[in-house]
């Protein structure tokens, strides 16, 4: 079954052929909302938005333990993260779609991991490659046999939120080797890790990150929700692609 995470401006899915939801108990407390059941053509999907249905949640709110632990006990073997980015490298402007190899996190304060009890042994987990290598083929494979042009690579830059950044932390950023900027892509990433759940993120450009392109005073919010209808659409088609597979 196939897990997907819906982010900023893709709070349900159209072509998702609901059979049902669920509202899910974990012993993390409630995920963002309930667990959308159904089918994409011949491919079972769960559906939930990171944010809430309402867009409610803040980044750095989100319960991100709960999201991935309802996912895996409703029995997902593959998730896709959907997350809206700003971009840093210079080829990846605002509609681009991206899909990650690799995560800086500076987050904070969140709860960042299952092993959080004193109960059993401490589990290290391997992540000197974030996202799982198989999924991200098969994402980029079907942008290319469907003729969706999508940039195969970047490193995702995870910042606390909710603020956005200041020209001065992008540019820090940049110097670290950030590509793309996002709020949400940890510990997202490492949970679904944990749980041995393979997983990788397919991002959309909404716009450049401060000082960067047409931010470089201010971020031009009255285009990014144009950006994100249009290219949203290109992700569904995406999905579309992955459940015909």
């Amino acid at each position: 079954m196939l897990g997907i995470i819906g982010g900023s401006g893709l709070t349900q899915l159209a072509n998702l052929d609901v059979s049902h939801r669920e509202v899910v108990r974990t012993p993390y407390g409630e995920p963002s909302g309930p667990l959308t059941f159904g089918r994409i053509g011949c491919q079972d999907v769960v559906f939930v938005a990171r944010h809430g249905y309402g867009h409610t949640i803040p980044p750095h709110l989100v319960n991100y333990r709960a999201n991935m632990h309802a996912l895996q006990t409703s029995g997902v073997t593959q998730t896709i993260s959907i997350a809206s980015v700003g971009g840093i490298r210079g080829n990846l402007g605002p509609g681009t779609l991206v899909v990650p190899h690799q995560i800086i996190d500076y987050t904070w304060g969140r709860e960042m991991t299952f092993q959080s009890g004193t109960e059993g042994p401490v589990v290290h987990v391997d992540f000197t490659e974030p996202y799982d290598g198989e999924v991200r083929k098969r994402l980029l494979d079907v942008a290319a046999r469907i003729g969706e042009d999508v940039v195969d690579g970047a490193v995702y830059a995870t910042t606390q939120g909710p603020r956005l950044e200041t020209a001065a932390e992008i540019e820090r950023m940049r110097g670290d080797g950030a590509d793309v900027v996002g709020m949400t892509g940890m510990p997202e990433a490492a949970l679904a890790r944990e749980l041995q759940l393979p997983y990788a993120a397919l991002c959309v450009v909404s716009n450049w990150a401060a000082g960067r392109g047409d931010s470089v005073h201010a971020i031009k919010f009255a285009s990014v929700e144009s950006v994100l209808h249009v290219t949203l659409a290109r992700v569904r088609k995406i999905i579309e692609g992955y459940c015909e597979q």
